[in-house]
């Protein structure tokens, strides 16, 4: 379906949802692009702008641990107490046949990150974003629990046991993640008292108009736990965007972020618990891009870009092992890498490579034509080629269940000679061919090879 039959069909449900709230029917609906998981559509009513946020099917939002009248509940909770959260006008019902999900009014700027990295690229401009984020995160935080719904409650033991389960399902078969696993368990975490999580606190879902925050969104991930998961999460490396070497929403720095936090409520951010939190989310996200590729495979989503993310899980194992490869025995983080696979010259007949760049050529062809979330989609689609060309190309392998056993159960460790050296070029080689443009890449060649 097309997205102007897509808007067409959309229009007549959401105008019954419009109507019980005094609201008249919707005017120039459109998809937006981005939202790996919720469709977000803006439209205007009565000269005023808003977001519908939805799940088209019942299928999407099973095994969440909240469902969109938890979160919009949420929003409303923390909204009500002044965080810049959007406010909530109407939810979604079965009768408007639309999925489940809920109509927020627009907020003013920009959720895009490299726009808002763009606008704030001046030291002093950055410092003060980075500061107001800080601050409202700690406001998030100090939200009065017994002003909530009913929300899930993370412990460290319970997350780690979760990451587990999903990686046994999923073949067992990665040395890096299985590596992150044994760290998390050896390392364990006591509990805290808990605070509202919101799970996804980042740029991508932070609206900033100029150097200001001006809005908190999605929160389809909101929970109960350790105030350092939020902090830690908007400090993963992939989250940084164009600004790899910014620790903090690639704006400043982990001590900015922390003096700022700390100042309003007095939280002091504990720098081993942060490094666990930090590993954990960065392992969740591998496992949650490998996830991506089960939910396309087994059709719950037949969407391109699911696929496509599915491909990112080995920007997460390069940030593993940056995270982790400090344990290493020194002689071990100096040893040389060994000579990458090379690549293979095709010859006669074109090969699957070639004709996916042939497509990909032609595509460019006719990117003018496409706008809305179709042109979004024409991007994906000219990525997921570049990704077909490269593999063709290049060979690699990251999979190796025995290595990956060993690795879970303590019976090989970082300190094996060659052992981190052979992980570094597996994952260089991988995500050369996946993600070549991911900024740590650069940094991470530079590091282990010495290469510019």
């Amino acid at each position: 379906m097309g997205e102007t039959e897509s808007a067409s069909a959309l229009a007549k449900g959401l105008a019954r949802a419009l109507e019980r709230v005094g609201m008249g029917a919707p005017e120039g609906l459109k998809r937006l692009t981005g939202g790996a998981t919720m469709e977000s559509w803006r439209f205007s009513s009565a000269g005023r702008d808003f977001i519908l946020r939805r799940a088209p099917s019942a299928a999407m939002m099973e095994g969440r641990a909240i469902g969109h009248d938890v979160e919009a509940a949420v929003i409303r909770a923390v909204h009500q107490r002044g965080v810049r959260a959007p406010e909530i006008v109407v939810e979604l019902e079965e009768t408007d046949c639309l999925g489940t999900g809920f109509v927020m009014r627009s907020l003013p700027g920009t959720a895009d990150p490299r726009a808002i990295l763009a606008a704030n690229e001046g030291d002093e401009l950055a410092f003060d974003l980075c500061a107001d984020i800080a601050m409202e995160l700690a406001e998030i935080h100090n939200t009065p629990l017994d002003s909530l719904p009913d929300l899930p409650r993370l412990e460290p033991s319970d997350g780690v046991a979760g990451l587990r389960e999903q990686f046994e399902d999923a073949g067992a078969d990665r040395p890096i993640v299985a590596l992150a696993l044994r760290w998390l368990e050896g390392n364990l975490l006591s509990p805290i008292e808990p605070v509202l999580v919101h799970g996804d606190y980042r740029l991508g879902n932070l609206m900033v108009e100029e150097s200001t925050l001006t809005g908190v969104l999605d929160w389809e991930l909101a929970h109960l736990g350790d105030y350092h998961e939020d902090i830690a999460y908007g400090c993963m490396t992939v989250w940084r965007f164009s600004r790899p070497d910014r620790s903090a929403y690639g704006l400043g720095t982990l001590g900015d972020q922390s003096i700022e936090y700390a100042s309003l409520y007095g939280r002091e951010v504990d720098p081993a618990r942060f490094r666990w939190w930090l590993v954990y989310r960065t392992c969740w996200w591998a496992l949650g891009c490998w996830r991506m590729g089960a939910t396309w495979r087994e059709g719950a989503d037949r969407t391109l870009e699911r696929a496509l993310i599915s491909r990112r899980t080995s920007e997460q194992e390069l940030d593993l092992l940056l995270l982790l490869e400090e344990d290493a025995p020194r002689e071990e983080r100096e040893r040389d890498l060994p000579d990458n696979a090379g690549t293979s010259e095709p010859r006669g007949e074109a090969s699957a490579g070639e004709l996916a760049v042939a497509i990909s050529e032609w595509l460019a062809t006719v990117k003018d034509r496409m706008d809305g979330h179709d042109r979004f989609q024409h991007a994906v689609a000219r990525n997921a080629l570049g990704i077909i060309a490269r593999d063709n190309a290049v060979r690699t392998e990251v999979r190796d269940a025995q290595l990956a056993r060993d690795l879970l159960d303590g019976q090989v460790t970082l300190a094996q000679p060659g052992l981190l050296a052979a992980l570094r070029r597996n994952t260089l080689d991988k995500l050369a061919v996946d993600m070549p443009k991911y900024p740590a890449l650069a940094i991470a060649r530079k590091t282990w090879t010495k290469e510019e």
